[in-house]
């Protein structure tokens, strides 16, 4: 079948949606315009409020198209059709439009006969590329019920309108998801929908509506994402991961997204960067009657430059979701009953045990007793005569330290900290909705806690809160694969470790993050990338063309205000007396700070290791021939 028809005209009362949508502000001038370009006149007193029955009657309705493009090219990929009524009436833009349709019983005829106006008018102005379409999962559910099809969902009579159009450029954005009453009728039209070439995508995914179930049951071949996780996105990091995660459900379900409310260049760079395909927002092209055939010059220039967005990093340590459930240890327990006696035996034949948890009948923690406290009273003189066949729970200790399964380790570190040291010497129960699961020890607490906090500090400093080593590497590799030059800049404090030794490390913490502050003043946060290494050792990744000037102007002011942490004395002689790392005792000028920076040029460096080498030697020669700034060239 090569030619487009669509939905058949239908009264019918569902709720539909405002399908669509729409930006800008009216603009209210006292005419009509009509789809076929014809110009009604009207005074500005209306003496009766418009009715959608008569726009859908007299042909007022019309159609603007906004572009939406592959994010890797910059091409057209196609247009979204967006309905107008009247200009300058109150119901020319769709919310208002579709609240009169609802109101009058008109929804899915409303919706259809916008449908219909897209075609008519994008045949008429021969755009390229895919035409989206929006329609509301109820109405095409409505009208596949009303039309009696079999259960093969065939939706050949669905489609009576020849317009001439080849319906594999058709896409059909299916919206209000959380209005589709039966899936099983919605699939089988969007089955006969596929059999013809028409393409199905999601509307608005992210909104609160939408449906992940819907998602997987239909498989849509694009997902039009929310533009809520659009919106400021480069200072974001939670979005971004929202992006990311999306992604990879994108390629589980054989989808593409599209990233709608696109208003900016940095937006649009870093969703081109992450790898979305496709794009749509006002930074790309407004709507309009005819149409553009190329998105909007400023948009272009991003999408041809060889610059990388810096991806926002989420600025705190984390745990990465680790839980009190991982801490688990399958351990034997006892009941209220249970005897001294029965207890001894039992930690006799389990040499591993440290303690044992008392459970009641419903399987609820009430007790717990630690082996080695157990085992002090077991040993002294007469306690099997006196008290051999008493319950254990008569030594037990009542009040354990009883922990959900799902609480995350960071929270459980109190426990290190708390002046009750008896919850690492017998360790704790860990429970779900109250019911034992087995227990943890101190000993494994320390040990998860100390390796999430390892592992959080590679992706953030969590002195500084700055991008740890892992995104340094992963920032480094996306500039190496963009093929453009950048530097890379290697800072670090001289005599720093003899004023941490005499101040401490509360005035020493307070010197590195003096460093951290100041480079994110002077670094371009859409462009220049700022990690820290660990102690007083960052990294810039620089693409701004003024990076020389930017690195001077780090250098001068944190010099500037380093003094500030000196007392008196030692500024009035310049520095202090203190040992040097051979533990000889020397005078130690103030702390300042150098740069060693290398130009990487195209395919100079090849691997992330190697940029990082040379910054670092760039390091070194700037400290070794005590300079403020030391440039190095690759060859």
């Amino acid at each position: 079948m090569n030619t487009a028809t669509l939905l058949p005209t239908a009264q019918h009362a569902h709720s539909a949606q405002s399908a669509m949508g729409a930006h800008g502000t009216p603009n209210v001038p006292s005419q009509l315009t009509g789809s076929g370009g014809r110009i009604a006149e009207r005074t500005t007193e209306r003496t009766a409020p418009l009715r959608v029955q008569a726009l859908i009657q007299q042909g007022l309705l019309s159609t603007m198209f906004q572009p939406i493009a592959q994010l890797d090219s910059g091409l057209i990929y196609g247009y979204e059709a967006l309905v107008r009524g009247p200009k300058g009436s109150a119901l020319e833009y769709p919310d208002a439009l579709f609240a009169a349709g609802r109101r009058e019983g008109l929804s899915v005829e409303l919706e259809i006969c916008c449908a219909r106006q897209a075609l008519q008018d994008w045949r008429h102005q021969a755009l390229p590329g895919k035409l989206l379409i929006n329609m509301s999962a109820a109405a095409l559910a409505s009208a596949v019920a009303q039309s009696g099809h079999d259960n093969h969902g065939d939706c050949n009579t669905l489609l009576n309108e020849r317009l001439g159009l080849p319906l594999d450029r058709i896409v059909i954005e299916l919206t209000e998801h959380e209005r589709v009453t039966d899936i099983e009728i919605l699939r089988q039209t969007i089955v006969g929908l596929r059999r013809q070439g028409v393409g199905i995508a999601l509307d608005d995914f992210g909104d609160g509506r939408s449906s992940l179930r819907l998602w997987s049951e239909i498989q849509p071949d694009l997902v039009k994402i929310d533009k809520y996780f659009t919106h400021d996105l480069p200072a974001h990091a939670e979005k971004l991961q929202t992006f990311r995660a999306l992604l990879q459900l994108a390629e589980t379900f054989g989808a593409q997204l599209v990233a709608e409310g696109i208003e900016n260049a940095e937006e649009l760079r870093v969703l081109r960067d992450l790898g979305v395909s496709f794009g749509q927002g006002w930074f790309l092209g407004r709507p309009n009657p005819q149409g553009q055939l190329e998105v909007l010059p400023a948009a272009r220039d991003v999408l041809a430059s060889s610059d990388i967005a810096v991806l926002p990093e989420l600025r705190r340590a984390s745990s990465n979701g680790v839980t009190a459930e991982r801490l688990i240890m399958e351990a034997v327990t006892v009941s209220q009953d249970t005897t001294h006696e029965q207890l001894f035996r039992l930690f006799d034949d389990n040499e591993q045990l440290h303690a044992v948890a008392v459970l009641d009948e419903h399987q609820h923690p009430v007790a717990l007793v630690d082996r080695a406290q157990f085992l002090n009273r077991w040993a002294k003189p007469f306690f099997l005569d006196l008290y051999g066949r008493r319950p254990c729970t008569l030594f037990a200790n009542p009040t354990p330290l009883v922990v959900d399964a799902d609480t995350g380790i960071e929270a459980l570190t109190t426990v290190l900290t708390s002046a009750d040291q008896r919850y690492l010497r017998e360790g704790f129960i860990i429970t779900r909705e109250g019911r034992y699961l087995g227990l943890g020890t101190g000993e494994q607490l320390v040990r998860s806690v100390t390796e999430a906090r390892i592992e959080a500090a590679r992706h953030a400093n969590p002195l500084t809160f700055l991008p740890g080593n892992i995104p340094i590497s992963q920032h480094i590799g996306r500039l190496l694969s963009s093929g453009r030059e950048f530097v890379a800049a290697y800072a670090d404090l001289n005599h720093f470790k003899p004023f941490n030794d005499e101040y401490g490390y509360w005035r020493g913490d307070e010197m590195i993050r003096l460093v951290a502050r100041v480079s994110s003043m002077h670094c371009d946060t859409q462009r220049d990338f700022l990690g820290h290494v660990g102690g007083d050792d960052f990294v810039m990744l620089f693409q701004s063309d003024d990076w020389e000037q930017r690195c001077e102007q780090i250098i001068e002011r944190f010099n500037a205000l380093a003094r500030n942490l000196f007392d008196a004395a030692a500024l009035q002689a310049g520095g202090i007396m203190a040992e040097d790392r051979h533990g000889d005792l020397r005078f130690h000028p103030c702390t300042t700070l150098s740069i060693g920076v290398v130009r990487i040029k195209p395919g100079s460096l090849q691997r992330v290791e190697e940029v990082a080498t040379a910054a670092a030697s760039a390091k070194r020669h700037a400290k070794h021939e005590q300079l403020s700034l030391y440039v190095m060239e690759t060859t």
